[in-house]
């Protein structure tokens, strides 16, 4: 076993839980079965496996900053439910 009840509930008192005698029972089965996973990934050898930061290549989405004309007012407002010629128009929110 890799992991006491002892262990199990000086972490739960570090972390101010309150757990029955049954819980820490159950706890401390499921932290040892976890621990023991991770032993066993340990056992593999890693030494040829280069280092990654993500499973799969990421390519940057963003495209470049252009300088470019913007959308004129006129063709901003067009498709407002309401606008008063110079702005949109929305209800009073204060």
């Amino acid at each position: 076993m890799k992991i006491s009840a002892d262990e199990v509930k000086y972490v739960t008192r570090l972390a101010r839980l309150n757990l029955s005698d049954n819980e820490v029972e159950a706890m401390t089965t499921q932290l040892d079965s976890i621990l023991n996973y991770v032993d066993k990934l340990n056992e593999l050898d890693t030494g040829k496996v280069a280092p990654t930061t993500h499973a799969i290549e990421v390519h940057n989405a963003f495209r470049d900053d252009e300088v470019r004309e913007s959308l004129g007012q006129e063709a901003s407002l067009q498709n407002a439910p309401r606008q008063n010629g110079e702005a949109f128009v929305v209800p009073k929110v204060i």
